[in-house]
């Protein structure tokens, strides 16, 4: 017998309908909605990473695959590893039932943290640029995120509750209940911010690890507030929310990183080594239009002063009144002015 949920929006007119969580049965077994959602997700991210780990980041393409093939299964792990430590007291004593990812239970800040330890270790062995690579994740996670939390609404899951949900405008009723959905603003958070981070950010990026910090802010300040109003949140201990406390260390994360790196970035512009041709090589090897005509325009003001300066010389060395040489002295074969005596 497969689970449905009967669910409506009556706020926004929309009447009620039957969700299965079901998608469809292989030799008997059953494929979840969630998993269909979640792998949808998962390879809208790698498609998206790709992109920009080529396009915009100029990474050594064999890399990106190595990228994907130990991080999406460590996160995957990672994030069932947080949701079992979080739920100790139902797993306890049950390996198999810890195994069990069929039944549900992931924990998207434990796929995030365990996926960003992978890539810092990868990159630190192969010698590449952590952040390079955490820019070009950042926006494909943020992607990931939106599509996958539809997967909590065929599972009727990851809703909320509040004293004035029965009167919200957005309100969800889910088998007779009002919630909230949180899955929703969730979803939309996410999508928004990958439309910042992708086409406002990301092409004025001023420095590496900009736009994986912007992304740890970003999704840490909304997870924080929307986490406050689920009512099947995970447990750190008593009433404390796990996903609260890593949001709000994720906004003091994002701050402070984004200041030391602001900082290096203005110190490293400052250094007489970062020269027109150092960051030419930089354009070469990074193909991002912006930075390209933000070297350009550097260039060209640089040999405009070049010129003023030379022809200010010039000004100067024509203005000065030329120096009177000397008078040759005279020599043994030079005619003298006296007249030579007569004989």
């Amino acid at each position: 017998m497969y689970d449905t949920h009967t669910i409506s929006f009556p706020g926004l007119g929309i009447p009620e309908f039957t969700v299965n969580e079901t998608a469809f049965t292989v030799f008997g077994m059953q494929i979840k909605w969630y998993g269909v959602i979640l792998t949808v997700g998962i390879l809208s991210a790698l498609f998206l990473f790709f992109y920009n780990a080529r396009k915009r980041e100029g990474l050594p393409e064999d890399h990106l695959y190595n990228v994907a093939l130990f991080t999406v299964p460590i996160a995957i792990i990672g994030a069932r590893v947080v949701y079992v430590a979080t739920r100790w007291d139902i797993y306890r004593g049950d390996f198999l039932k810890m195994l069990n990812i069929r039944e549900g239970g992931l924990a998207i800040y434990g796929g995030i943290i365990f996926g960003a330890l992978t890539v810092l270790v990868y990159s630190k062995v192969c010698k590449l640029s952590f952040l390079k690579i955490a820019d070009a994740v950042a926006p494909a996670v943020m992607l990931g995120q939106a599509i996958g939390r539809w997967g909590n609404f065929c599972n009727g899951e990851a809703f909320g509750s509040s004293a004035h949900v029965e009167t919200l405008f957005c309100r969800m009723m889910v088998d007779g209940r009002a919630t909230h959905p949180t899955f929703l603003y969730e979803s939309l958070w996410n999508a928004v911010g990958l439309v910042l981070l992708l086409f406002v950010f990301y092409r004025r990026k001023k420095f590496d690890g900009e736009i994986f910090f912007l992304y740890i802010g970003w999704y840490g300040f909304g997870r924080t507030f929307i986490e406050l109003l689920r009512t099947d949140s995970l447990y750190l201990f008593g009433n404390v929310k796990f996903s609260v406390v890593v949001g709000i260390c994720s906004v003091i994360l994002s701050v402070v990183g984004m200041f030391v790196l602001s900082r290096r970035e203005k110190h490293l512009r400052a250094e007489p080594t970062y020269t027109a041709k150092f960051r030419a090589a930089s354009v070469e090897a990074v193909p991002d239009e912006r930075l390209a005509e933000e070297v350009a325009a550097e260039d060209a003001e640089n040999a405009e002063n070049a010129e003023n300066a030379e022809e200010s010389a010039a000004e100067k060395s024509a203005a000065e009144p030329a120096e009177e040489e000397p008078a040759a002295e005279p020599t043994e074969e030079s005619p003298s002015d006296e007249t030579p005596p007569q004989e």
